[in-house]
């Protein structure tokens, strides 16, 4: 997976916002807010192929996660998953 070209983070007023910029994305009109833990991660991932799991791990060193608890990186995965499914679903994903 890899975030689309031309959707870029923004702070308005406290509020991490996605912001469509670019010709291509002329058609965008939705509003994406995103909390801390999501925009980091939408931040590590620019310009580069990623996967859930990298997700989880930027999770777990950010948050210092230990790797042998099974609880917090089963958590840091599903937070991972949950972030792909709904920016898949706002349409800022390609495969």
């Amino acid at each position: 997976m890899k975030a689309k070209k031309g959707f870029n983070i923004r702070n308005v007023c406290g509020q991490n916002l996605i912001v469509a910029e670019g010709k291509e994305n002329m058609d965008f009109s939705n509003i994406i807010s995103m909390n801390d833990s999501s925009a980091l991660l939408w931040e590590r991932i620019q310009g580069k192929d990623f996967t859930i799991e990298d997700l989880a791990q930027i999770l777990q060193d950010e948050y210092q996660i230990d790797e042998d608890t099974p609880l917090p990186r089963e958590q840091a995965l599903q937070d991972a998953t949950t972030v792909v499914e709904q920016w898949k679903e706002a349409g800022i994903l390609e495969d």
